[in-house]
């Protein structure tokens, strides 16, 4: 038999692997003939079993150019995680209050089209399937409960509290029954939208009560997971393992430098006030102000649109189909904050940004926000996933759909807050100290959740329980005592850190690797260095580790 080439091996694994995960086939666009996510036991294996083959074909393929090498060292690198994590059970206990199985059950129902009536068909099948999908759920929660490997009781808890609000359990209705009720059908399609979407509410409101009675009790108090839990999800999310106690010093450096300069911008604001209270002022202040989620969806939408065709105009290349990014309010029952959901593979449905609100708020500050629309769209995540996503004539389907880490991904998105600054597109103090704020929430990140997962010392010098070793209670006590970000998210931002260990550094850790990437190509280059030149090549190279980006960007 003809050996495959790197490429077509890749190609295959992503047909292959959304074939067997229908959440990631409708994140893609591509097909399957499954409804929902396989998440027994037997699932999970036979997921890592395409993984495992894929490697063993990897290995013997022939690599015939520099291009073949880098595919080959980009899937392997992903792949050979992937497996590490399987068979240390992580997978199995995966519970959080941010993206586990749970929430992206649910969330793959956001993407899905439901305007003819085939499409609403196909709607309430997948709804229908939901209880199958939880009870595979329950089974590898079970299992490895049954070795010692059970979420703490905090992320337990909160996912339960999920659960009330996306089932209706918790008050109001469900959110598969608002799915139904939107579609406005009558008759037989009508009736079975409204029969599987109270099948669907049932399975989340089922799983809440599984939580609560079965899992809880075997749940530890303490939130802290380890070094040997933590490095393994750390090199997942950077595609690099880094010397995690560097990497706390540095993140150290990296806080006490940023909140010098943020300090120094407040002043320059109200030279009688604390960041603090600098914070509130801006908060008070209508000229910073949108209300209501009709208005902040109309807000961001406005400035997306606005810096996609200036930028776009000046700074990058951005191709027609990723001119267009949808702005949208999340469904409740989610985190609070901003995300981003990438185009389908044809581009044929667009990225789009949601931003996830607290449940009765009417009135939002836009100077806190507007860095984090250029973070979630151009030049940030919308340019960067697109553009990877655009390129068919040079990338393999895994480069182009999945290899991404969060590492490369937030580095990207960060470092564009701060490439917007040095363009001059924040020359209101009060959108630069909403740009420095984000800056430095995300330093403390790496400080809290390195600290709090492998309970370090707070070193001396920091202003700061100097001494003590990090608790949940002191990380959300810096947060709101250190950083001025608004004190509403602090308590969610603790409980997202210690249930998804590892992913909260990869901000900072991934925008150190792009600007080290940037000033030494600029060193390189000398006065012919040409930012737009460098910025389109490094992001046509698709996804990717840490690790491998390194050695690309000192090739531009």
């Amino acid at each position: 038999m003809t050996q495959r080439s790197v490429n077509e091996i890749s190609n295959a694994f992503v047909r292959d692997l959304a074939e067997m995960v229908p959440s990631i086939s409708v994140y893609l666009g591509l097909p399957s003939e499954r409804l929902v996510d396989d998440l027994s036991p037997e699932g999970r294996e036979e997921t890592a079993e395409l993984f495992r083959r894929t490697l063993a074909e990897l290995a013997t393929a022939p690599v015939d150019s520099e291009a073949d090498a880098v595919a080959r060292d980009v899937i392997t690198e992903r792949a050979t995680l992937f497996v590490d994590r399987h068979e240390a059970g992580d997978f199995l206990a995966d519970l959080n209050v941010i993206a586990s199985p749970m929430q992206e059950l649910r969330m793959v129902f956001d993407l899905l089209p439901r305007t003819t009536d085939d499409e609403l068909e196909s709607l309430a099948a997948r709804m229908e399937a939901l209880p199958v999908a939880f009870a595979g759920y329950e089974a590898s929660l079970t299992e490895a409960a049954r070795s010692g490997r059970v979420a703490a009781v905090r992320q337990v808890d909160k996912c339960a509290e999920q659960c009330d609000t996306y089932s209706g359990a918790g008050g109001g209705t469900g959110f598969f029954a608002g799915l139904a009720a939107s579609a406005q059908r009558d008759g037989a399609l009508g009736d079975r939208l409204a029969a599987t979407a109270a099948a669907a509410d049932g399975a989340y409101a089922d799983f809440g009560d599984f939580l609560r009675r079965e899992l809880r009790p075997q749940a530890p108090e303490r939130d802290a997971v380890g070094p040997d839990v933590y490095s393994r999800a750390s090199r997942d999310f950077l595609g690099a393992t880094v010397d995690l106690l560097e990497t706390y010093r540095w993140g150290w450096e990296e806080f006490l430098s940023l909140e010098a300069e943020l300090i120094e911008v407040a002043l320059r604001i109200n030279p009688s006030a604390t960041p603090r209270e600098v914070a509130d002022q801006l908060d008070a202040d209508p000229r910073y102000q949108v209300t209501g989620t009709d208005g902040l969806q109309r807000w961001m939408q406005e400035l997306s649109d606005g810096a996609i065709a200036e930028l776009g105009r000046t700074h990058f290349d951005i191709p027609e189909p990723l001119r267009k990014l949808d702005c949208k309010i999340a469904p409740p029952g989610g985190g609070v904050g901003a995300y981003y959901t990438g185009p389908n593979e044809d581009l044929t449905r667009p990225g789009a940004m949601w931003w996830s609100v607290e449940a009765g708020r009417e009135v939002f500050g836009t100077w806190r926000e507007v860095t984090t629309v250029y973070h979630e769209g151009v030049p940030g995540h919308h340019l960067q996933i697109g553009t990877a996503t655009y390129q068919r004539d040079s990338l393999n389907e895994f480069q182009r759909l999945v290899a991404g880490t969060s590492g490369h991904a937030e580095g990207w998105a960060l470092y564009a807050e701060r490439l917007v600054r040095e363009l001059g597109y924040l020359d209101d103090d009060g959108d630069l100290l909403g740009m420095l704020d984000a800056q430095l929430f995300r330093a403390a990140r790496v400080v809290i959740d390195i600290g709090m997962h492998l309970e370090l010392e707070i070193p001396s010098g920091t202003g700061f329980h100097e001494g003590e070793r990090w608790t949940p209670e002191l990380g959300l006590e810096f947060l709101l005592t250190r950083t001025i970000s608004d004190p509403a998210h602090a308590a969610d931002e603790i409980d997202r850190y210690l249930g998804w260990p590892g992913q909260a550094p990869s901000y900072k850790v991934g925008e150190r690797i792009w600007i080290a990437g940037r000033d030494a190509a600029r060193a390189r280059h000398g006065a012919s260095f040409d930012f737009k030149d460098f910025h389109t090549k490094a992001l046509q190279f698709g996804g990717m580790g840490l690790d491998p980006l390194t050695d690309l960007l000192a090739t531009i």
